[in-house]
């Protein structure tokens, strides 16, 4: 028994070890990166951009259902985008309330003959609306097909042009974003397919008519671990990844895709979980497939601002609808590990996906178990409690630390240096006890996933604009 107890607990400082190292490699190359990035944009002329007859047409897709309250806003936010060739198609998907006849008054929308071809397959479009004042703006109506995919399958059947950005109803785009993500797609248009920006936490921040108007770190201590999270996950890991050509997923708040690669594909998996990262991994598979060059990059810049869970109860059902679409994406892909053939999704991402993403929690409860038991058994000894807090701990809080300061020396958003002093702050917090929290909502997922527990449950939001929404359906969110 005191042999297995201390062969765990040496297999679970390797875990750890390993894990934070990892993310050490990461650290330093998004700060490589992001040095790289800083002068890149002294050099970019997003006026050139803008004004040039040869910058592509961008779809912009926003499935909606049940978004009366905030439609209008986001709809007008959006036609203020500083971009050149922007169409916009809403998809109604199945509202029940009044988002379709609050589209119809407020934008003249008269039904349009246009050909409307299922490439990708979708629940039945009951029909296409053209504004009357407002040409580049077209609705799709459609039955509910219970999901985003399916209505953002819709969308991309709708679309007519070449890359097409997906965005969530309930989000914020900066109004320079597709200006400073394309600027980098179009700097090697034909090997770069896809890019993600960077989505940011809106809780707290100051919105009016569906825009932002000042940027504000959260009140309330469970968004500000979030913030810490967001800021970690973008600048460290995607940054990170995308530096070797090994991104696994492109937000579902803030893409863009070339919308042939996207049809070749087959659009969404129409019942997938996780669809933003169900799509990216089916990308790289078809691509390694085909033996392509190409690369699926991350722009740091270009922001999204999103709104987090504010309570409990809705951010344990987010991140367990997480590790659901995690493993609704692993499990179908499982054939590629190992094999090279698949190149680095088969011998990179998704063994990482595996090992430190899916089976993290699995990994972290048996080793708090073992631990324990240790102690009570006298098997612990001081030395190794002291290398497990180190590494386990201590340089875990570095590393969300080191996201903090980058965002602080790079981008700025949160200009206060009380708003930056708290973050830090609260960085001391976040692997004890809030990662233990996480991690039974991420067991919890698991065996939701195990028993077909696949419902999407109601999650609590405020809302975009002044006149607040008491809540929403989790289905339009992404990550």
């Amino acid at each position: 028994m005191r042999r297995l107890l201390q062969l765990s607990n040496d297999t679970l400082f390797i875990y750890y070890l390993s894990s934070n190292f990892i993310y050490l490699i990461l650290l330093i190359t998004a700060i490589f990166r992001n040095n790289w990035h800083q002068h890149r944009l002294t050099g970019l002329r997003l006026e050139r951009l803008k004004s040039s007859p040869f910058t592509p047409p961008i779809s912009l897709i926003v499935p909606a259902h049940n978004e009366e309250k905030c439609i209008i806003d986001s709809v007008r936010s959006l036609l203020k985008l500083d971009y050149p060739a922007l169409e916009l198609v809403i998809v109604n998907d199945g509202s029940n309330d009044h988002t379709l006849s609050e589209l119809q008054h407020e934008f003249q929308l008269r039904t349009a003959s246009l050909l409307y071809i299922p490439q990708i397959a979708s629940a039945r479009v009951r029909a296409l609306y053209r504004s009357a004042v407002e040409p580049r703006l077209l609705v799709v109506d459609k039955d509910s097909g219970g999901s985003k995919a399916d209505a953002v399958n819709a969308g991309i059947n709708a679309a007519g042009s070449p890359y097409l950005c997906v965005i969530d109803a309930d989000s914020i785009l900066e109004p320079d974003a597709l200006l400073r993500i394309m600027a980098v797609v179009l700097s090697d248009p034909q090997k770069i397919v896809a890019a993600g920006g960077i989505v940011r936490i809106l809780n707290g921040c100051e919105v009016s008519e569906g825009r932002l108007c000042r940027v504000r770190l959260p009140q309330r201590n469970l968004e500000i671990m979030q913030v810490i999270e967001y800021l970690r996950a973008f600048l460290i890991g995607r940054e990170g990844w995308a530096y070797f050509n090994a991104l696994p997923i492109i937000s579902g708040a803030f893409g863009v895709f070339r919308t042939d690669l996207v049809r070749q594909i087959g659009g969404y998996r129409r019942h997938a979980i996780g669809e933003d990262f169900d799509l990216v991994v089916r990308m790289h598979r078809y691509l390694q497939e085909q033996r392509r060059e190409y690369q699926i990059n991350f722009v740091p810049d270009p922001t999204c601002w999103t709104e987090a869970p504010a309570d409990l109860r809705s951010l344990a059902r987010q991140r367990a609808r997480w590790h659901k679409g995690l493993l609704d994406t692993l499990w179908p892909n499982r054939d590629t590990l190992a094999r090279s053939r698949y190149g680095r999704l088969g011998c990179l991402i998704l063994p990482y996906m595996w090992i430190f993403e899916f089976f993290a929690p699995v990994i972290e409860l048996a080793g708090y178990s073992t631990i324990l038991a240790a102690a009570i058994l006298g098997v612990l000894g001081r030395q190794f409690l002291i290398l497990f807090l180190l590494f386990g701990y201590a340089f875990a809080t570095l590393i969300s630390i080191g996201s903090v300061l980058l965002e602080e020396m790079t981008y700025r958003r949160y200009s206060s240096w009380r708003e930056v002093a708290r973050l830090l702050l609260f960085c001391l917090f976040e692997h004890f006890p809030y990662r233990q929290m996480t991690l039974l909502w991420r067991l919890q997922g698991i065996w939701q996933y195990l028993r077909g527990d696949l419902v999407w449950r109601e999650m609590k939001r405020s809302g975009l604009s002044d006149t607040a929404r008491a809540s929403f359906q989790a289905h339009p969110g992404g990550r």
